[in-house]
């Protein structure tokens, strides 16, 4: 059953339209929180995405990730870019929020009208990745922003995940981090499309990119050869290179289309998007109609949850229940909000 967007959904999503960034925080609340109605806003701004370049960054914690890209962008400012920045941080296990904020992560930029810095929490996320995070990137797209720079968690070897959200990924490393044996362990060789050895004044840094840039000649197929540089991002050094090295690697993508991994991403997508929907509509449907029974059931521990379950899932009637009982709500607090 298709959702229709509420009178106070309608108004945020016109302000959101006329480039109104306190809108645009709003929105992305609505989908890190999961609210009602957040399906049929997406709904609405997917048609205006797929403009923006997406770059990931990922690497070991204090490898300096986020000053490289407070750097870069300062270097798309000048280029007359508005860029958007996500920044993927651990939870607060009190709050589930994000235990570090945007004021502290990317303090030049804050007054900059050209840029919108956000903050998301993992939330217990594998792969250093929130589940908001492929939705917030659309909404950013959707705005205007390109290109969209994400900064992962750095939780190591289930970072790979970013490689399915980024057109572009960026591993950071650091000298003192291991040499390329420590990278090819976590998997990073595997998804790099531009490595980058940061405070590269330290001792091992050239052993350090003469080692990434011989895994990468064994493993090249002839396709795109993985650039290693060298950045000093506290001292602004190498970022213009970074900056060609991912205009390089976009312009190789143009040219390089694949249907079948375009359409692979695609189909991840929706999965992703179909089994969230879903989990959040059940956890909605669970506090009343047909299942409230069962709920209060099982807290009491009066019924094994795995028979609840199964009778909730056997029974059509019951699931269409769960389903689709947030459709009769008139109006959610959050849109209220809107």
């Amino acid at each position: 059953m298709p959702q229709k967007l509420s009178a106070k959904l309608k108004q945020l999503l016109e302000r959101f339209e006329a480039r109104d960034k306190g809108a645009l925080a709003r929105v992305i609340t609505l989908v890190e929180n999961r609210s009602a109605g957040v399906a049929a806003l997406m709904d609405q701004l997917y048609r205006k995405t797929g403009r923006a370049h997406v770059v990931g960054f990922t690497g070991a914690p204090g490898a300096g990730k986020s000053t490289l890209i407070s750097r870069l962008v300062a270097a798309y400012r000048a280029l007359d870019r508005e860029v958007g920045v996500l920044a993927i941080d651990p939870s607060s296990p009190f709050s589930g929020g994000a235990v570090l904020g945007d004021r502290i992560r990317m303090a030049d930029h804050f007054r900059d009208a050209g840029v919108f810095i956000r903050s998301l929490s993992t939330r217990g996320s594998h792969g250093g990745l929130s589940r908001a995070a492929r939705e917030a990137t659309r909404v950013l797209d959707a705005f205007g922003y390109d290109p969209i720079l994400i900064e992962t968690a750095g939780v190591g070897q289930t970072e790979l995940a970013v490689m399915d959200l980024a057109h572009t990924t960026v591993v950071v490393t650091v000298p003192e981090g291991g040499d390329s044996v420590q990278v090819m362990k976590a998997g990073l060789n595997e998804i790099a499309d531009i490595f980058v050895v940061n405070k590269a004044d330290r001792s091992g840094a050239e052993r350090l990119r003469t080692e990434l840039d011989l895994s990468v000649r064994l493993k090249s197929d002839g396709g795109w050869r993985t650039p290693v540089l060298l950045t000093q991002a506290a001292e602004g050094q190498g970022i213009d290179a970074l900056v060609q090295a991912i205009a390089s690697h976009r312009a190789y993508l143009l040219s390089h289309r694949d249907p079948v991994i375009e359409g692979e991403r695609r189909l991840r997508e929706f999965r992703e998007i179909l089994t969230t929907e879903m989990e959040a509509q059940v956890l909605r449907g669970l506090a009343r109609g047909a299942v409230a029974s069962l709920v209060s059931q099982v807290s009491r521990g009066e019924l094994n949850p795995y028979h609840a379950a199964r009778t909730i899932t056997g029974s059509p009637a019951t699931m269409a229940e769960v389903l689709w009982a947030e459709e009769r709500d008139k109006e959610t607090p959050d849109e209220a909000e809107g």
